[in-house]
């Protein structure tokens, strides 16, 4: 797929068919998603896919503050996607020391650039996905183990789309550039 081409039509999908994304496919989608830039190629981000629907629904009851789209998401998903981050690496020296103000909050801009790639290549593999922010970290902790020095980043609810969601309306460049001179 042409990239702008997949930049444009990938959209957000919280409706998915009744069938699972093959282990084969996600496997080439997160080997896709390691080529996102990182600091100091420092690669913080890793995958924690879930099919249990009984985890899923436990994450959907107890985890999303009660935010009903993710709520629905999480009930029509074929699998779930537990993004996290390495922590203490990104943004900061071998010595633990931060090289910018941002200090190690840049491991969140690193998760973002890695999740927003992993979404355009399913996007590109036919494998719709929407990425989750509103949830209690803690509490998806309780219900899928995370490992010791990670820290959960995002959800994405991965499957076949059942739905073509529309673009919303998107503001003009000129709204979004400014050139400093």
């Amino acid at each position: 797929m042409e990239t702008i081409k997949c930049i444009k039509e990938r959209r957000s999908v919280r409706k998915f068919q009744d069938r699972k994304v093959p282990h084969e496919i996600i496997n080439e989608i997160v080997d896709a998603a390691a080529y996102a830039p990182s600091w100091k190629n420092t690669q913080v981000t890793r995958y924690i896919v879930t099919e249990d629907q009984g985890k899923m629904n436990k994450i959907a009851d107890s985890c999303v503050l009660g935010f009903e789209y993710n709520i629905d998401t999480l009930r029509n998903a074929p699998a779930l996607v537990i993004v996290t981050m390495i922590e203490g690496r990104s943004g900061l020296e071998k010595d633990g020391s931060a090289t910018t103000p941002k200090g190690a909050d840049w491991g969140v801009f690193d998760t973002g650039i890695a999740a927003q790639t992993f979404c355009l290549a399913a996007h590109d593999k036919g494998v719709g996905s929407v990425i989750m922010g509103i949830f209690d970290e803690n509490k998806v902790s309780e219900v899928v183990e995370i490992p010791e020095g990670q820290k959960v980043a995002a959800l994405i609810a991965i499957g076949y789309p059942d739905e073509d969601p529309k673009a919303p309306r998107r503001k003009s460049v000129s709204d979004l550039v400014t050139y400093a001179d």
